[in-house]
């Protein structure tokens, strides 16, 4: 049986350049490409992969949310974070959400192989800087970062959501639109985000959502 695979990244030349990469493995095929969070969740539990290789940064839905989504839609599906983010808090965080891998876009060439075939027997893979980041993450509040951290932890998963569609400006209605919700229920996520994380505009939002890599700047 081959090993699938799944490719998210929101770039066409870099879904295509990891396909090639991962092709040139005998026995294993890239079942599917998605290119944005919301994309690789739907497919990921339409080919059901035995990895998924996802980016952090994508539109709709990022990695990290993804992964959490993923893991519970597919529990048999391991998920790889391939990012060019190396903060270490970020690792930590999407370990967290069930990743069992971590590897930077500058170490592919050397560790994608590697880590996808320790993945897909179900055996974690870090890379060394990666594993150097969760070393250095202090879980003690008190950190710096850590009131926010910890603030974002009480979302919801829906929050999380709308957090991010908020973040990337869209609108009440169209984030009721994207989720498939009233716009009242997206104004009472909105509320609750606001009043949860202590923004008091929609700037501060987007500068943490920036900030955390949950988008792009």
């Amino acid at each position: 049986m081959p090993v699938r695979i799944l490719v998210a990244d929101d770039h066409h030349v870099v879904r295509a350049g990891l396909r090639a990469l991962l092709e040139s493995k005998t026995g294993w095929q890239v079942c599917a490409e998605a290119s944005n969070g919301r994309e690789a969740v739907d497919k990921a539990v339409k080919f059901k992969p035995h990895v998924a290789v996802i980016d952090i940064a994508m539109p709709l839905l990022n990695g990290v949310e993804a992964t959490r989504q993923i893991r519970k839609l597919s529990p048999n599906t391991e998920v790889l974070i391939l990012t060019m983010h190396d903060s270490d808090t970020l690792v930590k965080e999407v370990m967290e959400a069930g990743a069992l891998g971590y590897v930077l876009k500058d170490d592919a060439d050397r560790d994608l192989i590697s880590a996808v075939d320790s993945l897909q027997q179900h055996q974690p893979y870090l890379s060394s800087r990666a594993s150097e980041a969760v070393s250095r993450v202090s879980p003690l509040p008190g950190t710096p970062g850590s009131d926010n951290r910890s603030a974002r932890n009480r979302l919801t998963p829906r929050e999380r959501e709308v957090l991010q569609l908020l973040a990337e400006g869209k609108s009440n209605k169209e984030v009721a639109s994207f989720l498939g919700i009233s716009v009242k229920t997206a104004e009472t996520h909105r509320a609750n985000i606001m009043l949860k994380m202590d923004f008091h505009s929609i700037t501060e939002l987007v500068r943490y959502a920036v900030r955390n890599k949950i988008i792009q700047s």
